[in-house]
């Protein structure tokens, strides 16, 4: 039997054979699946979202179908992946992982909750135990890990790549696991999401940005459950996807360079993830609202009066959201470091609304933008690669016509950082809140809260009966 490239070999060999003892990994895998429920409840507001989640076929009817949280439909294990994940991903409001290469690890969901929930009906059919959350959290580790350990070194951004790519083979290993593939089955599955290749970046970038961002991640997760159902029904995998010269992933995608893996496979990930707390905004921004919102109250009534607003930022902020302008949509206005300091500044918070009309209109916000200087700090840009500190630094400075100037303030982490986590924790649980009674009656609401908030029995819970518990109505 041909070896494997060694990366897929370990990739597969932690899905497979790794056993989990974290208890801080699981803790926040269980915060980290409450805000991506949140997250999807929340964008069930956005028609545009909504409009996308339905089965491809209308009138399909699905055994063990996957229920969508927060809908009526009921959905193909490929479909359900891309609802569920376009409902987490959909408000840039879920949580991040940065290194070289950047991401949001809870996309990952979509396909484990997908195939978890049609695995654990199948399984009570089969007169077998069905899945339990636990196990859906297990593997939500593991897809953390893989996807944000391959970011650490390896940058797809720099060669206009999108980070999806990662999120595709993270899904597609413990998707072809949780359906019950062995290590071959695992491996296949793996080599067909390399040879996929990555998506371009496009589509978040100007003048091209567009809702497409939103749902990249959602094809990416839908792509992964077919491949790892292609792979359960014996297709073929290609050992050298990543190594063969000319044509493998390697050669093509980076240029050459070899795919890493920069440490040993474990609970790193989920341990380091960061969520995002109060703020829709891409992750590179939020220290800067938050400074903007310290400096508020001491603008707010003197904004004619601002001749210039410095901001400094890290390297990666300076490639992907250093963007004045002009804004054709929500999607390009909450990947502008400009747009949404300039919100905080002027209404003192910063909503998803903030990135729609009639408030994207709002004259202010483009006169604001004007007096904006957008310069990297290189203590900033070595800080966030350092994996001793991992921060996410922006400084903000507001100086007036007559000669004053604000102080300087710099946030280094933001909250929903590891070095945060408690504080951000009660936030968090509010934002889910708030989230499920948008939704659901109250009653049902705050049942739910309590259930994935605090009820110590959710571990053993069938995932099939949680995605029951979440269907409306």
């Amino acid at each position: 039997m041909r070896r494997y490239d060694p990366v897929l070999e370990e990739i597969a060999d932690y899905v497979v054979e790794s056993s989990l003892e974290s208890e801080r990994a699981y803790q926040t895998a269980r915060v980290a699946l409450m805000d991506a429920l949140a997250c999807a409840l929340m964008a069930l507001r956005s028609p545009e979202c909504t409009k996308l989640l339905g089965p491809i076929v209308p009138g399909s009817i699905i055994p063990c179908g996957v229920r969508v949280p927060g809908t009526s439909f009921v959905l193909d294990p490929v479909q359900g992946a891309f609802a569920i994940t376009a409902l987490i991903r959909w408000l840039d409001y879920n949580d991040t992982f940065l290194a070289r290469e950047w991401g949001h690890p809870s996309d990952n969901f979509g396909a484990i909750l997908a195939v978890a929930d049609y695995l654990s009906q199948a399984r009570r059919r089969w007169g077998e135990p069905p899945l339990t959350v636990s196990e859906v959290l297990t593997a939500a580790i593991k897809a953390y890990e893989i996807q944000g350990v391959l970011s650490l070194e390896n940058s797809l951004n720099r060669r206009g790549f999108d980070h999806v790519h990662f999120v595709k083979v993270a899904s597609t290993a413990v998707a072809a696991h949780l359906l019950g593939g062995d290590r071959e089955a695992v491996l296949s599955a793996l080599s067909h999401a390399f040879l996929d290749g990555a998506a371009l970046r496009t589509y978040r970038h100007f003048p091209n940005t567009g809702p497409r961002k939103s749902w990249a991640a959602a094809d990416a997760a839908s792509r992964a459950v077919r491949l790892a159902f292609l792979a359960l029904a014996g297709e073929p995998g290609y050992p050298t996807a990543l190594s063969a010269p000319t044509w493998g992933f390697e050669a093509v995608i980076l240029g050459g360079e070899p795919l890493k893996l920069a440490q040993k496979l474990g609970s790193f990930v989920m341990e380091n993830v960061l969520f995002k707390v109060s703020y829709p905004a891409e992750f590179h921004g939020q220290t800067a609202v938050e400074a903007a919102l310290q400096l508020h109250p001491c603008v707010r009534d003197k904004l004619g009066q601002i001749s210039r607003i410095v901001i400094e930022t890290q390297e990666s902020a300076m490639r992907i959201i250093n963007k004045p302008g002009p804004f054709t949509n929500p999607a390009d206005r909450d990947h502008s470091l400009q747009y949404m300091t300039a919100v905080a500044l002027l209404y003192g918070e910063l909503r998803y609304e903030h990135y729609e009309e009639p408030i994207a209109s709002d004259p202010r916000i483009a006169e604001l933008i004007a007096t904006m200087e957008v310069r990297e700090n290189p203590q900033f840009s070595r800080d966030y690669l350092d994996p001793q500190k991992r921060s996410i630094a922006n400084a903000l400075q507001i100086f007036f016509r007559d000669g004053t100037a604000t102080e300087r303030v710099v946030v280094e982490y933001p909250l929903g950082h590891p070095t945060r986590r408690a504080e951000a924790l009660p936030q968090l649980r509010e934002k889910f809140r708030a989230a499920l009674l948008s939704v659901y009656p109250a009653r049902k609401a705050e049942r739910v809260y309590r259930l994935i908030a605090e009820d110590p029995a959710l571990m053993g819970m069938s995932v099939d009966h949680l995605l029951a518990e979440l269907a409306f109505p």
